[in-house]
C-alpha cells in the first residue's frame, strides 16, 4: 500500500478546505474567549469539517476507497455539503455572539483572534462550496445519486430540519395546539425519511429495497411536498393569526439574547418551512425528471 498522489483542482480544493477549518476552530481555542453553547457548536462545526477532509484526503491518498465500508461515489460529496453549511452557519452565528454589541467590547486583542476566527470560517465556507460544485455530477456523466441535484437537495432539505428542531423545541412551541403538533410530525418523518435515503444511499443498500428506488424517490418527494405545503399554511395561521390563538405583532417586551424570543423562533420556524417547502418542490422536479430521463 502506497501513497497515491493525483493533483487536481478537488484535491487542491480539499486541502484548502481542510486547512481553513483548522485555523478556524485553533485560532478560536487559542485566544477567542469561546465561553458558551453557541461557541462550542462553532468549534465543532470547524473541527468535524476538518476531520472528515482529513479522512477523505487520507482514504484517496493511500487508495483505500475500494475497502472503506461507504459508497465513496456519494460518501465525499455528502460529506462536503454538510461542511458547507456547517461552516456556514458557524460564519453567522460566530460574529453574531462575538463581533456584535458587548461581545465585541473587549480587549483588542480577543476581537482580532474573533475577526479571524471568522473570515477563516468564511473561507472554509467557499471552498466546501467549491468542493460540492466540483464534486456534483454532470449531466450525462455516471455518478452516485448524492452527486446528482435531488441528493445534493437531500442534505439541505435535512440540514434545515435539524434548525428548524432547535428553534421549535428551546422551548417546546408545539404543544399548544393539535394543528402545531401535526406540522412537528411533518418535520419529523420529512426527516427521517430523507436522512434514510442518504444513509442508504452512502451504504450502498438501494438495491436490497423490494421496490424501484427511483419510483420511491418521486413518490416520496411528492408526499413531502404536499406535507410541507400543509404546514407552511398552518404554522402560520395558528401562530400569528389571534383568531386561532396567535400573535399578529412581535410582542413589545419580546427580548431575549440577540433578540430571539417565542415569536421571534416561531417566525423563524415559518421562513425555515416555507424555504423546506421550496427545497421539497424542486427536489419532485428533479427527481420526476431523472425517473423519466432514466426511462
Amino acid at each position: 500500500m502506497g501513497i497515491v498522489i493525483h493533483s487536481s483542482p478537488l484535491l487542491w480544493t480539499r486541502l484548502a478546505a481542510m486547512v481553513f477549518a483548522c485555523v478556524a476552530f485553533s485560532v478560536a481555542i487559542h485566544g477567542a474567549r469561546v465561553n458558551h453553547g453557541t461557541g462550542n457548536w462553532c468549534i465543532f462545526c470547524w473541527a468535524f469539517s476538518f476531520a472528515g477532509s482529513l479522512l477523505v484526503i487520507l482514504v484517496e491518498l493511500f487508495g483505500l476507497q475500494a475497502r472503506a465500508p461507504v459508497s465513496w461515489k456519494n460518501f465525499p460529496i455528502t460529506f462536503a455539503c454538510y461542511a458547507a453549511l456547517l461552516c456556514l452557519s458557524a460564519s453567522i452565528i460566530f460574529p453574531l455572539y462575538y463581533l456584535r454589541g458587548s461581545s465585541a467590547s473587549g480587549p483588542n486583542e480577543i476581537r482580532d483572534y474573533r475577526i479571524v476566527t471568522t473570515v477563516f470560517s468564511c473561507l472554509a465556507t467557499i471552498t466546501y462550496m467549491s468542493e460540492v460544485s466540483i464534486s456534483k455530477a454532470r449531466p450525462g456523466e455516471v455518478a452516485g445519486y448524492m452527486a446528482t441535484a435531488p441528493g445534493l437537495l437531500k442534505v439541505c432539505e435535512t440540514f434545515v430540519a435539524c434548525i428548524i428542531f432547535v428553534f421549535i423545541s428551546d422551548p417546546v412551541a408545539y404543544d399548544r395546539h393539535d394543528a402545531l403538533k401535526y406540522c412537528m410530525s411533518v418535520y419529523c418523518i420529512c426527516f427521517i425519511l430523507s436522512a434514510a435515503i442518504i444513509l442508504l444511499c452512502i451504504g450502498e443498500c438501494t438495491g436490497f429495497l423490494p421496490f424501484p428506488f427511483a419510483r420511491f424517490l418521486s413518490l416520496y418527494a411528492l408526499l413531502a411536498v404536499v406535507l410541507y405545503l400543509s404546514a407552511t399554511i398552518i404554522w402560520p395561521i395558528f401562530n400569528f393569526d389571534p383568531k386561532h390563538g396567535g400573535t399578529k405583532e412581535r410582542p413589545y417586551n419580546c427580548s431575549s439574547t440577540l433578540g430571539l424570543c417565542m415569536w421571534d423562533k416561531a417566525m423563524v420556524v415559518a421562513v425555515l418551512t416555507a424555504v423546506n417547502f421550496i427545497l421539497y418542490l424542486s427536489d419532485l422536479i428533479y427527481s420526476t425528471r431523472l425517473v423519466f430521463v432514466s426511462a
